[in-house]
C-alpha cells in the first residue's frame, strides 16, 4: 500500500509529539492509539521495536465523506504509524487518495465520485504537509 512517509533521525517520543501537533494544525484529532509493541509483549510475550498506530481524523472531512458514502466508515480513521527505525523514527500515513482510488462505492465520474476524490485530495494534501514539515528523508 502506498503511504505518505518519511524517516527522521530523532527518537520516537520526540517525533510523536511533533506529529500530534502538526496533525492538530491541519484539523486532525487522534481518536485511537495502539501501542503495538506493548500489546504484543502483554499478549504474546514478544519483544519488538517500538511501533505505535495513531488513528487520526479530521471531523469536517470525515463528516462530508460519510454524507456522500456511509460505507467510508470502514476507512476511518486515517492510520499514522510511528516505528523505531534504527536510531530514528519512520512515520507513515495512509494516503487517502490511494484508499479511495478503488474503494469508494460511488461511480467514478459521478458527482459523488468527484466529491469523494476532492475530499481525498484535500485530506491527502493536509497529511503531506504534516510529513513535509517533519522533514527527514523519504521513506
Amino acid at each position: 500500500m502506498k503511504a505518505i512517509e518519511t524517516t527522521l533521525d530523532r527518537p520516537l517520543e520526540e517525533v510523536e509529539k511533533e506529529v500530534r501537533a502538526l496533525l492538530a494544525g491541519e484539523g486532525f484529532g487522534i481518536l485511537t492509539e495502539i501501542d503495538v509493541a506493548a500489546t504484543l509483549r502483554a499478549k504474546l510475550g514478544v519483544e519488538r521495536q517500538p511501533l505505535r498506530i495513531l488513528g487520526a481524523c479530521n471531523p469536517s472531512l470525515a463528516h462530508k465523506a460519510l454524507e456522500v458514502d456511509p460505507s467510508l466508515a470502514l476507512l476511518l480513521p486515517c492510520n499514522v504509524v510511528l516505528e523505531q527505525a534504527g536510531e530514528g523514527t519512520r512515520v507513515a500515513i495512509v494516503d487517502p487518495v490511494e484508499l479511495l482510488g478503488g474503494g469508494a462505492s460511488a461511480a467514478p465520474g459521478s458527482s459523488a465520485g468527484v466529491e469523494l476524490a476532492l475530499l481525498a485530495a484535500d485530506a491527502g494534501a493536509r497529511l503531506r504537509r504534516v510529513v513535509d514539515q517533519l522533514g527527514g528523508r523519504p521513506g
